[in-house]
């Protein structure tokens, strides 16, 4: 296949579920980047809300939603993304997750969660490119979902979108404390979140794969962002399964979330594509 055919796997925080309803930069975001990207034939979605103890592959040809949330707009709860699955896309991932030594589940009957529906609702809303859910093992560490992208890599070259769905920073207790979420979205955001998103950022961009898979030593205010790191796990996937990064959006909702994105190279140039 020529490299043309490469799709930059990425990274996207998917904020809060009424995201779709808001008018923010990060909603403004979403909706462009499909342009920026090629088409792909097919889209794995490696959400943060999918979790499980080995790597679960959603086979469903037709999935249904999950509405995991409660307390938001009623309109959240009547949307439909009737995006079709791909049964052999996701034998595939399967195979490919097999072949480097995981232990690979194959689940029917699980649909379609807000950290996937969310932003390809606003990515891709005509819903007519088939999606693939992978689960995140939060009992793992960052070194396994790197492993687990590494797998992936190859379906990048195929047309297939790799994309991991979390947020770069998820401290949900400091975003509503006080109120704090309840009275803006536009807050400014403290020097602990906002050093912890550039220091990501930084070793992203120098492909410094060492210091970001000993994120929780090394980070600045690491904990605190992530006081447990499933929302950051799928950047992993996406890190394993391109080359070199960029960084493609920064934003923050409620001060405290920030709403960062990341495209990556193919790791056979070695540079990204995108720059």
């Amino acid at each position: 296949m020529s490299a043309t055919e490469f799709v930059p796997p990425l990274f996207v925080s998917h904020g809060a579920p009424d995201l779709i309803l808001q008018d923010t930069p990060t909603r403004d975001f979403l909706a462009g980047v499909a342009a920026t990207l090629p088409r792909p034939k097919a889209i794995v979605s490696i959400s943060a809300h999918f979790a499980s103890l080995r790597p679960a592959v959603v086979v469903d040809a037709a999935p249904e939603m999950i509405y995991d949330f409660g307390g938001f707009d009623p309109a959240l709860y009547e949307m439909v993304y009737p995006a079709p699955g791909e049964p052999a896309l996701a034998t595939r991932v399967g195979e490919l997750l097999t072949a480097s030594g995981q232990d690979v589940l194959l689940v029917e009957g699980r649909g379609y969660d807000h950290g996937t529906w969310v932003p390809l609702e606003v990515m891709y809303p005509a819903a007519d490119i088939p999606v693939v859910q992978l689960s995140v093992q939060p009992r793992r560490d960052p070194a396994h979902h790197f492993a687990v992208g590494r797998a992936l890599a190859p379906l990048a070259d195929e047309g297939v979108l790799i994309l991991g769905s979390g947020s770069l920073t998820h401290n949900l207790h400091e975003a509503f404390a006080g109120g704090r979420g309840l009275r803006s979205r536009r807050i400014a955001p403290p020097a602990w979140t906002s050093e912890f998103a550039e220091w990501i950022a930084e070793k992203v961009a120098a492909h410094d794969v060492e210091a970001l898979l000993d994120y929780r030593t090394r980070a600045p205010h690491a904990v605190r962002n992530h006081p447990t790191d499933e929302h950051l796990l799928p950047l992993f996937v996406a890190l394993g399964a391109g080359g070199a990064g960029l960084r493609i959006h920064s934003d923050y909702d409620f001060g405290v979330l920030a709403m960062d994105a990341y495209r990556f190279a193919s790791p056979r140039v070695g540079a990204d594509v995108a720059a």
